[in-house]
């Protein structure tokens, strides 16, 4: 390869591979999330895998759960700690992609549709 002194002694910079379709870069997190169908259709489980990586569209995770397929909806509660902290965020996402990482093991991505938290209520008004 040859060098035309372009970049003045820096490093080369990574070119982002041409079929890269995220839209913002991601950041490992590992944080505990809740994961559920939204479809009728499909058999209800809930899976409790922890994030490998996120963004603000998506989130990566690795699971055992094998009843994922691309284009499932589904809930996502990010980050999850207990089915009654009001500090849950609940999503519709959609799977984009899943591939075999270990032994029984796969990795899924999915792209955050949209938030699920409407509470429009002001704070410390009652509902009755």
């Amino acid at each position: 390869m040859h060098d035309s002194g372009a970049n003045f002694g820096l490093p080369p910079v990574a070119e982002a591979p041409k079929d890269e379709k995220r839209r913002t870069r991601r950041a490992k997190i590992a944080r505990p999330l809740r994961v559920r169908p939204s479809e009728p259709r499909d058999d209800h489980f809930e899976d409790f895998p922890n994030s490998v990586n996120v963004s603000k569209h998506g989130i990566y995770f690795v699971t055992k759960h094998s009843g994922y397929y691309k284009g499932m909806r589904v809930f996502v509660t990010f980050p999850y700690t207990s089915p009654h902290d009001p500090m849950n965020s609940e999503y519709l996402a959609e799977v984009v992609r899943i591939e075999p990482v270990a032994s029984s093991k796969f990795g899924v991505a999915v792209d955050l549709k949209m938030s699920m938290n409407m509470s429009s209520r002001p704070a410390g008004s009652r509902r009755f």
